[in-house]
């Protein structure tokens, strides 16, 4: 399942922050894919559900957010294989 965000939602990733547009939904047994526009850049990359996470936020609470696994900053949009699972699982 495909999903548009609307408005999309400012994330922070492996890559830096951006917002989020979509979100991709393979069912049960995989993670959410969320696809994002990196503030930075501008490119477009895809993050499994675990390598996101939502921005600072006073007004909600949220002063802080935990880290994410750093891969030197290098660390690439997830490589799925035919079946739409993550490679590297």
């Amino acid at each position: 399942m495909l999903i548009q965000l609307q408005p999309p939602i400012p994330l922070e990733t492996p890559r830096g922050s951006g917002l989020a547009h979509l979100v991709i939904d393979y069912g049960p047994e995989f993670s959410l894919m969320w696809s994002v526009f990196l503030d930075e850049s501008g490119e477009c990359w895809t993050f499994a559900n675990e390598d996101v996470r939502a921005v600072k936020n006073i007004t909600m609470g949220r002063t802080a957010i935990s880290k994410i696994a750093d891969a030197g900053g290098q660390q690439a949009a997830v490589k799925l294989n035919g079946a739409g699972n993550r490679a590297d699982h």
